[in-house]
């Protein structure tokens, strides 16, 4: 991080940590209930001067921990399928080493732009046929697992591994319309997915350098938090409510992404 931009803002050093703390608890209760949470880490870490590939890294370690703990807490509660989560964790992985490895250096602007017009069209699907987001489907469908599903989360890893932010958002997108889980089981193992591939995500960061381990620890805090907090009301609230947040939520981040917001700003200021 740059110190001339963070005293720039009138902030010690402390506050910056205490404000990625914050952002840290957002980031892991917007993840675990939906996806994209790690644009607001993204966002006040690109604010106080950190390199992008370099938050691309240090935004893995508060992940990790984040997945685990709301892991357990599905688990705990009946709510995770670990042998479907096991099986699909392993095109996951691999595709999330190739992105990851990708991510070191390549710029990210035009993909960003292709992931916000396709996070638009899964929200048209979600209207067309809202049936299928809160209700199970079989369990043949659940348990099936066929090349088509393969590839999708060989995708999927890919794109986690290259930047992560709204890998949520595919996941509950391919876990309820291909997989036929409802919201609550497909954010069980949405964030089972995650915790998979993200050790061996990090490690690629780590020996590139790319991780901020200081601001890092003060991340995980929050992630961690903000997990627990997420995965406790999508248990006690149910797949209805999460559909909610997650139409909120992909209609901010594809806004972010496609610069809606920026040009807002402008026009306002």
């Amino acid at each position: 991080m740059s110190t001339e931009i963070i005293h720039s803002f009138g902030l010690q050093l402390w506050h910056v940590y205490l404000i990625i703390l914050v952002a840290g608890i957002l980031q892991g209760f917007i993840n675990t209930m939906a996806g994209s949470g790690t644009a607001v880490m993204y966002s006040v870490l690109s604010l106080f001067g950190m390199p992008v590939t370099m938050i691309n890294g240090t935004v893995r370690p508060g992940i990790l921990f984040q997945t685990g703990a709301s892991s357990i807490k599905y688990y705990l509660n009946k709510k995770l399928v670990v042998k479907k989560g096991l099986l699909l964790g392993i095109p996951i992985i691999i595709g999330s080493i190739v992105g990851a490895e990708m991510a070191v250096n390549i710029n990210k602007d035009l993909f960003e732009k292709i992931v916000a017009i396709v996070l638009l069209l899964m929200l048209v699907l979600m209207f067309y046929n809202p049936k299928k987001w809160l209700e199970c489907q079989s369990s043949e469908k659940q348990n099936k697992t066929g090349l088509i599903q393969i590839f999708l989360f060989l995708g999927i890893g890919f794109y986690g591994g290259f930047i992560h932010v709204g890998v949520g958002i595919f996941l509950l997108s391919a876990l309820v319309l291909n997989a036929g889980f409802n919201l609550v089981q497909a954010n069980a193992l949405k964030v089972f997915l995650v915790f998979l591939y993200a050790p061996v995500v990090l490690i690629i960061f780590l020996i590139n350098g790319k991780v901020d381990l200081f601001v890092a620890l003060f991340a995980i805090i929050g992630n961690t938090i903000g997990g627990l907090i997420g995965a406790n009301l999508v248990i006690k609230k149910g797949a209805g409510f999460v559909r909610v947040f997650l139409v909120i939520i992909i209609l901010l981040f594809s806004f972010h992404l496609l610069g809606v917001w920026d040009y807002l700003f402008a026009l306002l200021s």
